[in-house]
């Protein structure tokens, strides 16, 4: 069963245990524009400890660099080389893995993040937040009209979270996936994500249904795919063995660590709760709990 983080010679044995502390960020740091208590406070006490610090997000919609800046908006310093998100390893599987030419396009269905990550390796890209003409409703009997007006040098499909899906996008995204040379990646599968005390439709939500259409599978770049933890180890030189993944959800965060080889640590500040934990398999237990993030910081002062 995980052990509930709950005093503070627990989190003594885990700072003696763990050099390198991977992060989720939404839901595990801050839940949309709230900042999570002790958050700061934590990470400036791992940092002190000599700990490395990743963070590993399935939130396509932003760029490294945005999410830098985001992470500056609450008052923590963290620089680019330290993100690791799934527009970016979108990208990095694009040009490494399927050696995708650069003079191919890319057709973005998703966010900014996608579009920056993969312009920042090279690649032009058609679709996602550039074409306000997909606003419309689609009229495939319109000779202007996008869909009948597809690019022959487009080489991949990317597909995140879009928060303006709509009919229009998803049936030019089909045409793309229809040609037998189009490569279909997905940066992440979530189901939902929290945001402003609500669940909403993740990422997952717009791959399946590319999925469905196009009767193609995608390959997967965000967590859990071992993929992004390639990358990872790849860019930090990490030991495995010496790192934990703390995150918020069951499916993405502790699946990450435990099909990887690290330990894992849920956070109660996202998606689930103690009932789900007490639901798992043996197997599927992650290695610890906690309430919050901050219980770390919180814990580790009484005594002292």
């Amino acid at each position: 069963m995980s052990v509930k983080i709950a005093n503070r010679q627990q989190v003594i044995d885990l700072l003696d245990s763990y050099d390198n502390f991977l992060f989720d960020c939404d839901g595990v740091l801050w839940l949309d524009t709230l900042l999570l208590p002790k958050v700061l406070e934590t990470l400036g006490m791992l940092r002190n400890h000599g700990k490395h610090l990743i963070f590993v997000t399935n939130n396509s919609t932003k760029s490294r660099e945005q999410y830098v800046e985001k992470f500056a908006k609450f008052g923590l310093k963290v620089s680019k080389s330290e993100v690791f998100g799934s527009a970016y390893a979108s990208a990095i599987y694009a040009k490494d893995i399927l050696q995708l030419p650069t003079d191919k396009k890319v057709w973005v269905l998703g966010g900014k993040g996608l579009e920056v990550e993969f312009g920042e390796l090279g690649y032009t890209t058609l679709g996602g937040t550039r074409m306000p003409e997909l606003e419309s409703p689609l009229n495939s009997n319109d000779p202007s009209d996008p869909i009948n007006h597809l690019d022959p040098e487009v080489g991949a499909v990317a597909v995140g979270l879009d928060t303006h899906l709509n009919y229009h996008r998803l049936a030019i995204t089909l045409q793309y996936l229809l040609r037998p040379d189009v490569a279909f990646i997905a940066s992440n599968i979530d189901s939902t994500f929290p945001a402003n005390g609500m669940i909403l439709p993740g990422a997952g939500t717009v791959v399946q249904a590319v999925a469905t259409c196009s009767h193609k599978t995608p390959v997967l770049c965000g967590k859990p795919n071992k993929g992004m933890m390639d990358a990872i180890v790849e860019a930090h030189h990490i030991d495995k063995s010496r790192s934990i993944m703390i995150g918020d959800r069951l499916n993405t965060d502790m699946k990450f660590g435990r099909d990887n080889g690290l330990a894992s640590l849920l956070v109660l500040t996202g998606i689930e709760s103690e009932d789900t934990l007490k639901a798992l398999d043996e197997k599927e237990q992650p290695t610890y709990y906690a309430t919050k993030l901050g219980d770390l910081y919180e814990l580790l002062q009484k005594g002292n």
